[in-house]
Protein backbone atom coordinates (compact mmCIF):
# COMPACT_ATOMS: atom_id res chain seq x y z
CA UNK A 1 0.00 0.00 0.00
CA UNK A 2 1.75 3.72 -1.00
CA UNK A 3 -0.04 5.31 1.89
CA UNK A 4 0.50 4.54 5.68
CA UNK A 5 -1.97 6.87 7.17
CA UNK A 6 -5.42 8.41 6.58
CA UNK A 7 -6.05 12.00 7.53
CA UNK A 8 -10.12 13.55 7.94
CA UNK A 9 -9.73 17.39 6.53
CA UNK A 10 -12.39 19.95 7.88
CA UNK A 11 -12.90 23.57 8.64
CA UNK A 12 -13.40 23.33 12.63
CA UNK A 13 -15.10 25.08 15.02
CA UNK A 14 -15.54 25.94 18.46
CA UNK A 15 -16.40 23.87 21.50
CA UNK A 16 -16.92 26.87 24.16
CA UNK A 17 -18.26 30.49 24.50
CA UNK A 18 -14.63 32.30 24.88
CA UNK A 19 -13.44 30.12 21.49
CA UNK A 20 -15.91 32.57 19.45
CA UNK A 21 -14.65 35.30 18.84
CA UNK A 22 -10.93 33.83 18.44
CA UNK A 23 -12.21 31.27 16.05
CA UNK A 24 -14.30 34.17 14.14
CA UNK A 25 -10.87 36.19 13.92
CA UNK A 26 -8.85 33.28 12.88
CA UNK A 27 -11.44 32.38 10.05
CA UNK A 28 -11.30 36.25 8.58
CA UNK A 29 -7.65 36.68 9.25
CA UNK A 30 -6.55 39.22 6.62
CA UNK A 31 -10.02 40.12 4.69
CA UNK A 32 -10.19 42.93 7.08
CA UNK A 33 -14.03 42.56 9.00
CA UNK A 34 -15.05 44.48 11.25
CA UNK A 35 -15.00 43.60 15.05
CA UNK A 36 -19.06 44.82 15.07
CA UNK A 37 -19.49 42.27 12.50
CA UNK A 38 -17.56 39.46 13.97
CA UNK A 39 -19.78 40.34 17.47
CA UNK A 40 -22.98 39.91 14.66
CA UNK A 41 -21.82 37.04 13.49
CA UNK A 42 -20.56 35.25 16.60
CA UNK A 43 -24.66 35.71 17.99
CA UNK A 44 -25.31 32.76 15.69
CA UNK A 45 -22.68 30.26 18.04
CA UNK A 46 -23.91 31.91 21.12
CA UNK A 47 -27.38 30.36 19.94
CA UNK A 48 -26.13 27.14 20.40
CA UNK A 49 -24.10 27.59 23.74
CA UNK A 50 -20.94 28.80 21.91
CA UNK A 51 -20.71 25.37 20.48
CA UNK A 52 -20.57 24.62 16.79
CA UNK A 53 -21.42 21.13 16.20
CA UNK A 54 -18.92 20.23 13.49
CA UNK A 55 -16.12 19.45 15.76
CA UNK A 56 -18.35 16.59 17.85
CA UNK A 57 -19.75 15.43 14.07
CA UNK A 58 -15.77 15.11 12.80
CA UNK A 59 -15.23 12.92 15.64
CA UNK A 60 -18.58 10.82 14.91
CA UNK A 61 -17.51 10.58 11.38
CA UNK A 62 -13.94 10.10 12.17
CA UNK A 63 -14.91 6.65 14.78
CA UNK A 64 -17.26 5.53 12.18
CA UNK A 65 -14.27 5.45 9.81
CA UNK A 66 -12.12 3.88 11.67
CA UNK A 67 -14.27 1.20 12.29
CA UNK A 68 -15.27 0.71 8.88
CA UNK A 69 -11.58 1.14 8.03
CA UNK A 70 -11.06 -2.03 10.96
CA UNK A 71 -14.25 -3.94 9.64
CA UNK A 72 -12.78 -4.29 5.98
CA UNK A 73 -9.05 -4.88 6.63
CA UNK A 74 -7.57 -1.51 5.95
CA UNK A 75 -4.85 -1.25 8.55
CA UNK A 76 -4.62 2.79 7.98
CA UNK A 77 -4.75 4.96 10.98
CA UNK A 78 -6.94 7.90 10.40
CA UNK A 79 -6.56 11.82 11.90
CA UNK A 80 -8.06 14.50 11.91
CA UNK A 81 -6.94 18.09 11.37
CA UNK A 82 -9.04 21.39 10.72
CA UNK A 83 -8.24 24.55 9.11
CA UNK A 84 -9.49 26.87 11.65
CA UNK A 85 -10.09 25.79 15.16
CA UNK A 86 -8.40 22.48 17.41
CA UNK A 87 -7.36 19.55 16.13
CA UNK A 88 -5.20 22.33 13.64
CA UNK A 89 -4.19 20.66 10.94
CA UNK A 90 -0.87 21.58 11.33
CA UNK A 91 -0.30 20.14 14.60
CA UNK A 92 -1.90 16.77 12.98
CA UNK A 93 0.86 17.10 10.60
CA UNK A 94 3.39 16.99 13.32
CA UNK A 95 1.80 14.14 15.06
CA UNK A 96 1.69 12.00 12.20
CA UNK A 97 5.42 13.11 11.58
CA UNK A 98 6.09 11.76 15.03
CA UNK A 99 4.52 8.76 14.85
CA UNK A 100 6.42 7.97 11.79
CA UNK A 101 3.82 8.51 9.06
CA UNK A 102 5.69 9.28 5.46
CA UNK A 103 2.39 9.85 3.20
CA UNK A 104 -1.39 10.16 3.72
CA UNK A 105 -4.63 9.96 1.72
CA UNK A 106 -6.92 13.43 3.12
CA UNK A 107 -10.56 13.31 2.69
CA UNK A 108 -12.20 17.17 2.89
CA UNK A 109 -15.87 17.09 4.08
CA UNK A 110 -16.53 18.72 0.99
CA UNK A 111 -17.90 17.53 -2.22
CA UNK A 112 -17.16 19.96 -4.75
CA UNK A 113 -15.03 21.41 -6.95
CA UNK A 114 -14.41 25.40 -6.67
CA UNK A 115 -11.56 27.36 -4.03
CA UNK A 116 -13.19 27.30 -0.53
CA UNK A 117 -14.33 23.75 -1.21
CA UNK A 118 -11.35 21.70 -2.54
CA UNK A 119 -8.41 24.23 -3.64
CA UNK A 120 -7.89 26.03 -0.64
CA UNK A 121 -7.52 21.98 1.20
CA UNK A 122 -4.85 21.68 -0.92
CA UNK A 123 -3.61 25.03 0.55
CA UNK A 124 -3.71 23.99 4.04
CA UNK A 125 -2.07 20.83 3.58
CA UNK A 126 0.79 22.38 1.77
CA UNK A 127 0.78 24.95 4.51
CA UNK A 128 0.70 22.50 7.61
CA UNK A 129 3.71 20.64 5.92
CA UNK A 130 5.56 23.59 5.22
CA UNK A 131 4.92 24.64 8.93
CA UNK A 132 5.97 21.05 10.26
CA UNK A 133 9.18 21.17 8.23
CA UNK A 134 11.59 18.26 7.91
CA UNK A 135 9.87 14.62 8.30
CA UNK A 136 6.55 16.50 7.35
CA UNK A 137 4.22 13.52 5.94
CA UNK A 138 3.07 13.71 2.09
CA UNK A 139 -0.54 14.25 1.82
CA UNK A 140 -2.21 13.80 -1.43
CA UNK A 141 -6.08 14.77 -0.93
CA UNK A 142 -9.18 12.56 -2.52
CA UNK A 143 -10.93 12.99 -4.94
CA UNK A 144 -13.83 15.48 -5.33
CA UNK A 145 -17.33 13.23 -4.84
CA UNK A 146 -20.68 15.46 -5.51
CA UNK A 147 -21.52 12.14 -7.93
CA UNK A 148 -20.77 8.98 -5.08
CA UNK A 149 -23.69 6.87 -4.57
CA UNK A 150 -22.20 6.84 -1.30
CA UNK A 151 -22.60 10.41 -0.96
CA UNK A 152 -25.83 11.27 -3.75
CA UNK A 153 -27.75 8.04 -2.33
CA UNK A 154 -28.02 9.23 1.93
CA UNK A 155 -29.45 12.88 0.49
CA UNK A 156 -32.29 10.83 -1.33
CA UNK A 157 -33.12 8.74 2.11
CA UNK A 158 -33.24 12.02 3.44
CA UNK A 159 -35.63 13.88 0.80
CA UNK A 160 -37.34 10.40 1.08
CA UNK A 161 -37.75 10.65 4.82
CA UNK A 162 -38.94 14.78 4.71
CA UNK A 163 -41.34 14.39 1.67
CA UNK A 164 -43.45 11.71 4.39
CA UNK A 165 -44.24 14.46 6.31
CA UNK A 166 -46.04 16.56 4.43
CA UNK A 167 -49.90 15.52 3.83
CA UNK A 168 -49.87 13.38 0.39
CA UNK A 169 -53.04 15.69 -0.28
CA UNK A 170 -50.34 18.43 -0.84
CA UNK A 171 -47.95 16.80 -2.52
CA UNK A 172 -49.05 18.63 -5.76
CA UNK A 173 -48.38 22.24 -4.17
CA UNK A 174 -44.94 20.91 -2.57
CA UNK A 175 -41.47 22.22 -4.05
CA UNK A 176 -38.07 20.66 -3.78
CA UNK A 177 -35.40 23.17 -3.00
CA UNK A 178 -32.04 22.51 -2.86
CA UNK A 179 -29.56 24.63 -0.99
CA UNK A 180 -25.83 25.21 -0.87
CA UNK A 181 -23.33 27.59 0.10
CA UNK A 182 -23.21 30.99 -1.75
CA UNK A 183 -19.81 31.93 -3.22
CA UNK A 184 -19.06 35.38 -5.02
CA UNK A 185 -20.29 34.95 -8.68
CA UNK A 186 -16.27 35.23 -9.69
CA UNK A 187 -15.14 32.69 -7.67
CA UNK A 188 -18.29 30.44 -9.04
CA UNK A 189 -16.98 31.34 -12.54
CA UNK A 190 -13.57 30.70 -12.06
CA UNK A 191 -14.26 27.12 -10.47
CA UNK A 192 -12.32 24.45 -12.31
CA UNK A 193 -9.94 24.44 -15.10
CA UNK A 194 -12.76 25.81 -17.47
CA UNK A 195 -15.01 28.09 -15.05
CA UNK A 196 -18.20 26.45 -13.52
CA UNK A 197 -17.71 23.52 -12.28
CA UNK A 198 -18.94 24.27 -8.38
CA UNK A 199 -22.65 25.28 -10.43
CA UNK A 200 -22.40 22.31 -12.25
CA UNK A 201 -21.44 19.53 -9.86
CA UNK A 202 -24.18 20.94 -7.70
CA UNK A 203 -26.82 21.06 -10.48
CA UNK A 204 -25.87 17.58 -10.91
CA UNK A 205 -26.18 16.59 -7.20
CA UNK A 206 -29.52 18.17 -7.30
CA UNK A 207 -31.01 16.70 -10.35
CA UNK A 208 -29.54 13.09 -8.85
CA UNK A 209 -31.78 13.53 -5.46
CA UNK A 210 -34.57 14.39 -7.18
CA UNK A 211 -34.72 11.53 -9.58
CA UNK A 212 -34.30 9.21 -7.03
CA UNK A 213 -35.87 11.07 -4.56
CA UNK A 214 -38.51 12.72 -5.49
CA UNK A 215 -39.38 12.94 -9.30
CA UNK A 216 -43.10 14.18 -9.07
CA UNK A 217 -41.69 17.61 -7.65
CA UNK A 218 -40.74 20.18 -8.85
CA UNK A 219 -37.02 21.49 -8.03
CA UNK A 220 -35.04 24.45 -7.40
CA UNK A 221 -31.09 25.20 -6.58
CA UNK A 222 -30.47 28.00 -4.51
CA UNK A 223 -28.10 29.62 -2.04
CA UNK A 224 -27.74 30.13 1.64
CA UNK A 225 -25.08 31.39 4.11
CA UNK A 226 -23.97 34.51 2.14
CA UNK A 227 -20.96 36.40 3.25
CA UNK A 228 -18.81 39.67 2.36
CA UNK A 229 -20.04 43.27 1.45
CA UNK A 230 -23.11 43.58 -0.59
CA UNK A 231 -21.44 45.54 -3.46
CA UNK A 232 -19.91 42.24 -4.20
CA UNK A 233 -21.83 39.61 -6.34
CA UNK A 234 -22.73 36.49 -4.79
CA UNK A 235 -24.70 33.30 -6.21
CA UNK A 236 -28.41 34.11 -6.25
CA UNK A 237 -31.43 33.47 -5.24
CA UNK A 238 -30.93 33.47 -1.48
CA UNK A 239 -32.92 30.80 0.22
CA UNK A 240 -35.01 33.08 2.32
CA UNK A 241 -35.72 34.97 -1.09
CA UNK A 242 -36.49 32.03 -2.68
CA UNK A 243 -39.14 31.18 -0.35
CA UNK A 244 -41.18 34.56 -0.79
CA UNK A 245 -41.27 34.15 -4.29
CA UNK A 246 -42.62 30.45 -4.21
CA UNK A 247 -45.09 31.44 -1.86
CA UNK A 248 -46.23 33.82 -4.46
CA UNK A 249 -46.38 30.94 -7.10
CA UNK A 250 -49.06 28.87 -4.86
CA UNK A 251 -46.69 26.36 -3.57
CA UNK A 252 -48.15 25.12 0.37
CA UNK A 253 -44.90 23.44 1.59
CA UNK A 254 -41.22 22.84 0.89
CA UNK A 255 -38.63 20.57 1.42
CA UNK A 256 -35.45 21.62 1.78
CA UNK A 257 -32.31 19.75 0.85
CA UNK A 258 -28.71 21.04 2.15
CA UNK A 259 -27.15 18.90 -1.14
CA UNK A 260 -24.04 21.11 -0.52
CA UNK A 261 -23.29 20.16 3.12
CA UNK A 262 -22.19 16.53 4.48
CA UNK A 263 -23.44 17.19 8.12
CA UNK A 264 -25.86 19.39 10.04
CA UNK A 265 -23.23 21.89 11.29
CA UNK A 266 -24.01 25.60 12.35
CA UNK A 267 -24.87 27.05 8.91
CA UNK A 268 -27.07 24.27 8.77
CA UNK A 269 -28.69 24.62 11.69
CA UNK A 270 -29.23 28.48 11.73
CA UNK A 271 -29.50 29.48 8.40
CA UNK A 272 -32.18 26.48 7.29
CA UNK A 273 -33.46 25.59 10.85
CA UNK A 274 -33.34 29.35 11.97
CA UNK A 275 -33.87 31.80 9.60
CA UNK A 276 -35.17 29.91 6.56
CA UNK A 277 -37.69 28.51 8.87
CA UNK A 278 -38.86 31.30 10.27
CA UNK A 279 -39.38 32.83 6.22
CA UNK A 280 -41.50 29.89 5.78
CA UNK A 281 -43.57 30.28 8.87
CA UNK A 282 -44.43 33.83 8.24
CA UNK A 283 -45.61 33.23 4.51
CA UNK A 284 -47.48 30.29 5.84
CA UNK A 285 -45.23 27.97 3.74
CA UNK A 286 -45.14 24.19 5.80
CA UNK A 287 -41.32 23.22 5.75
CA UNK A 288 -39.55 20.43 6.26
CA UNK A 289 -35.94 20.16 6.23
CA UNK A 290 -34.05 17.11 4.75
CA UNK A 291 -30.84 15.39 6.72
CA UNK A 292 -27.49 15.54 5.38
CA UNK A 293 -25.21 12.52 5.20
CA UNK A 294 -23.27 12.91 8.57
CA UNK A 295 -22.25 9.13 10.03
CA UNK A 296 -24.95 7.40 7.51
CA UNK A 297 -23.22 3.97 6.92
CA UNK A 298 -23.36 4.74 2.82
CA UNK A 299 -21.04 7.98 3.19
CA UNK A 300 -18.81 5.96 5.67
CA UNK A 301 -18.20 3.24 3.02
CA UNK A 302 -17.70 5.85 0.23
CA UNK A 303 -14.74 6.84 2.28
CA UNK A 304 -13.41 3.42 2.44
CA UNK A 305 -14.33 3.69 -1.42
CA UNK A 306 -12.28 6.42 -2.17
CA UNK A 307 -9.69 5.15 -0.60
CA UNK A 308 -9.39 2.12 -2.51
CA UNK A 309 -9.59 3.53 -5.65
CA UNK A 310 -6.07 4.90 -4.89
CA UNK A 311 -4.97 1.97 -2.87
CA UNK A 312 -6.22 -1.25 -4.76
CA UNK A 313 -7.06 0.33 -8.26
CA UNK A 314 -10.47 -0.09 -7.00
CA UNK A 315 -13.22 1.64 -9.68
CA UNK A 316 -14.74 4.72 -9.18
CA UNK A 317 -18.51 4.15 -8.08
CA UNK A 318 -20.19 7.32 -9.78
CA UNK A 319 -23.65 8.13 -10.82
CA UNK A 320 -23.00 11.39 -12.86
CA UNK A 321 -21.22 12.20 -16.24
CA UNK A 322 -19.32 15.41 -15.32
CA UNK A 323 -15.38 14.57 -15.56
CA UNK A 324 -13.81 13.95 -12.60
CA UNK A 325 -9.59 13.77 -11.71
CA UNK A 326 -7.22 12.61 -8.47
CA UNK A 327 -5.04 15.77 -8.70
CA UNK A 328 -6.39 18.83 -9.55
CA UNK A 329 -4.35 21.63 -12.02
CA UNK A 330 -2.33 24.23 -10.33
CA UNK A 331 -3.79 26.77 -11.90
CA UNK A 332 -7.83 25.62 -10.70
CA UNK A 333 -9.84 27.59 -9.00
CA UNK A 334 -8.05 30.67 -8.10
CA UNK A 335 -8.93 32.02 -4.61
CA UNK A 336 -11.17 35.06 -4.72
CA UNK A 337 -11.34 38.57 -3.32
CA UNK A 338 -13.51 37.55 -0.07
CA UNK A 339 -15.87 39.44 2.61
CA UNK A 340 -16.40 38.35 6.17
CA UNK A 341 -18.39 35.25 7.13
CA UNK A 342 -22.01 34.89 7.66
Amino acid sequence: MPYDAFVLLSFGGPEHPDDVMPFLRNVTRGRGVPEERLLEVAEHYYHFGGVSPINQQCRDLLAAVRADFGAHGISLPAYWGNRNWAPMLADTVAQMRDDGVESALGFATSAYGGYSSCRQYWEDIAAAVEHVGPGAPKITKLRQFWDHPGFVGPHVSAVRTALTEIDPARHATTRLVFTAHSIPTTMAENAGPTGGRYTAQLNETAALVHAAAAPELSWDLVWQSRSGPPQVPWLEPDINDHLRVLAEKDVTDVIVSPIGFVSDHLEVLWDLDNEALETARDLGLGYVRAGTPGTDPAFVAMIRELVLERTANAPQQRLGTLPVWDICQTDCCPAPTRGGPR
